[in-house]
């Protein structure tokens, strides 16, 4: 049986990646929740050192919870694409370098696949909800889709221009944000920490 937060909590958003941050705060908007960035209390950013995204989710999440006292929600989550064995997965942010250029990283993608057919690629978010008494609650989210080049759209942030979803007609990049939200890795994820963590 999950951990449950009680209505009305306050909850610490543990990420300083804005674009995360915005999506977050949408998807928790309509469940009563008071939430506040850790970037806004001045929380640093811990090492990310796990191999894989629910490890990171986890690390950062308990930071949170234990330097602010209150209960906090982390985002691991990254771009994989199948004809690079899975890369740039747990590495994304670190593929757009000390700039954070997506363009950069998109471009960096595009250049390693050279002329490959396998064109599959997936999101993968992990949101791990942790307490200042160190228990955590993690669930992982995943959407299937192929790699498009150029990049289309300006929208969401990251890769999500050059990633089209399976059945949809827009790049991530070109959808409108409530569209994203209704097929993205982030709200699969987050529709299973609903269903387990909030009363």
């Amino acid at each position: 049986m999950a951990r449950r937060l009680a209505l009305g909590a306050k909850l610490v958003l543990a990420s300083h990646n804005p674009g995360k941050l915005r999506e977050i705060e949408d998807l928790l908007c309509p469940h009563g929740v008071s939430v506040v960035s850790a970037g806004a209390l001045g929380l640093p950013e811990p090492v990310e050192d796990a191999p894989d995204f629910a490890g990171n989710a986890r690390i950062k999440a308990l930071a949170a919870a234990q330097a602010s006292g209150l209960p906090a929600l982390s985002d691991d989550s990254g771009f994989c694409v199948a004809a690079l064995d899975g890369a740039p997965g747990v590495f994304s942010a670190r593929w757009a370098g000390p700039s954070k250029s997506f363009a950069d990283a998109m471009a960096r993608v595009h250049d390693r696949m050279g002329d490959a057919a396998d064109t599959r690629a997936w999101f993968i978010a992990a949101l791990c909800l942790a307490w200042p008494d160190g228990h955590t609650e993690t669930f992982i989210g995943r959407v299937d889709g192929t790699v498009v080049w150029p990049p289309l759209g300006d929208r969401g942030f990251g890769y999500d221009p050059m990633f089209l979803p399976a059945g949809e007609a827009e790049t991530f990049g070109q959808m409108a944000p409530a569209a994203k939200h209704a097929v993205s890795h982030r709200a699969r994820a987050f529709a299973q920490v609903l269903a387990a963590c909030f009363v």
